[in-house]
């Protein structure tokens, strides 16, 4: 689970400007930790199916907003996905 201090680190390590927590790299960024903080939870617990099903949420939203940044600015895109080190 994502504490509001990690949360806060996230959301200014991947701001656009001073004032940004809702960008699509933002959410990237936030729902990227979530992921791999679930994946970790899920190789302990395998039987969890109910966390299992939040996980493939969270990996189509993610999805959802990479596909949105990739068509409206692929510059933001690619260096999302560098910082990330998706794909």
């Amino acid at each position: 689970m994502l504490t509001a201090k990690k949360k806060e680190l996230l959301i200014k390590k991947t701001q656009i400007h001073e004032k940004d927590t809702g960008s699509a790299e933002v959410q990237v960024a936030l729902l990227t930790k979530q992921i791999s903080e679930l994946t970790t939870h899920l190789k302990k617990h395998q039987k969890d199916e109910h966390s299992r099903r939040g996980l493939m949420k969270m990996v189509a939203d993610r999805r959802t907003h990479l596909k949105y940044l990739e068509k409206k600015n692929k510059n933001r895109y690619n260096a999302i996905v560098k910082k990330l080190s998706l794909k």
